[in-house]
């Protein structure tokens, strides 16, 4: 499912992120892919760290140094960003202009190809199938390229799948790029599900490639907006100048307490892998539990990617929202509507419960 179009054919809207806003809030939420919101008691700050204005300009330095320093990589380098949806749309358009050729994984996140429609992209797809384990194939990838080729885009951990790609994968993404005169741009907010302290990052595999991420989906800080770009300087700095049309100023507090956020993420992290180890374990016995569902089980992460055997989900994505107030986001919007994808970030009590609805509306549907 991609974009709703007007009448001239023109891309208008996501209709994932309609559904999110307005379709996937239940008691039992399993459609939420990131972990739960904290809450700002969580967070050590005083009203000290914040102010409600200050020299932002392109980028408030404590902020540009505190990234920079995380992922070892020059300040030039660092653009930042309203949350991933907007680095992703600022990416995009610093990178591509209408007529370009993109290609895009499939499945993918679909707010991705409604972004890239919407600039006036030519999207072209490669695809990461089930029975492989969801894995890139680059022979795939390159089947798929043209001389026309600008842009190569994925998602690492995948979304919807939740499977990592390794380092050499990435690499010979990037030899395919650099031979087409492309890029290779990686949407990396699940990776910061490794939780690793030096966070991995495609952005030191060459000059080709353009990184983005946020604070939101590993850390539950969506409130604070915290997204970025890992992108060469020349290239940061077309964002930063393209970015003067679309956001221009950003919220100071909310860079402020990113930068507090930040300094704590290590204890927030070890929060965050403990209850998502704990709820994988949840998971995976619900799956053996279980002959009418199958399942590549990714080792990490907040996300997976069911396939409901012998029909569609979405019966039984309404099932669980009508009958048992659950909910859990429809392979439809991933172009898989026998799939669905279940998030396992929520609270404990709510994420049991809601696998308890998961099955009796399978056992409903039998």
């Amino acid at each position: 499912m991609s974009a709703t179009r007007d009448q001239r054919g023109a891309v208008r809207a996501s209709e994932y992120m309609h559904w999110a806003k307005t379709r996937s809030r239940a008691r039992f939420n399993l459609a939420t892919s990131g972990m739960a919101n904290l809450t700002l008691q969580a967070l050590q700050v005083s009203l000290a760290d914040l102010e409600l204005t200050g020299d932002s300009g392109y980028g408030y330095q404590p902020l540009i140094s505190s990234l920079a320093d995380r992922f070892h990589v020059d300040a030039a380098s660092v653009v930042t960003a309203a949350g991933t949806s907007f680095a992703n749309h600022l990416a995009l358009a610093a990178l591509i202009n209408p007529g370009d050729e993109v290609l895009f994984e499939s499945p993918t996140y679909e707010p991705l190809l409604a972004t890239a429609e919407y600039l006036g992209a030519t999207v072209k797809r490669f695809q990461r199938r089930f029975e492989d384990g969801w894995r890139v194939s680059t022979a795939e990838v390159e089947r798929n390229l043209s001389p026309q080729t600008r842009l190569i885009a994925v998602t690492n951990f995948h979304n919807p799948s939740g499977v990592l790609t390794d380092n050499e994968t990435m690499k010979a993404l990037g030899e395919l790029a650099k031979r087409n005169n492309a890029r290779v741009l990686v949407d990396e907010v699940y990776l910061e599900m490794l939780f690793s302290d030096a966070p991995q990052t495609a952005f030191h595999l060459g000059d080709q490639f353009v990184v983005t991420s946020s604070l939101t989906k590993a850390f539950g800080l969506s409130g604070l907006r915290c997204g970025w770009i890992l992108a060469e300087p020349e290239l940061a700095e077309r964002m930063w100048r393209l970015n003067d049309l679309f956001a221009a100023t950003p919220v100071h507090s909310a860079e402020r307490l990113s930068v507090v956020a930040l300094k704590q993420l290590p204890a927030i992290a070890a929060r965050a892998q403990s209850r998502l180890d704990k709820h994988r374990v949840m998971f995976n016995q619900f799956l053996d539990s279980r002959d009418d569902l199958e399942a590549i089980r990714p080792a990490f992460g907040s996300i997976m990617f069911p396939r409901v055997n012998e029909q569609s989900s979405e019966r039984l994505c309404d099932l669980l929202r009508e009958k048992y107030e659950t909910s859990i986001v429809p392979g439809s919007f991933f172009e898989m509507p026998a799939h669905f994808r279940i998030g396992m970030g929520g609270d404990s009590e709510s994420f049991g419960e809601g696998l308890e609805r998961l099955g009796q509306a399978l056992d409903e549907l039998k």
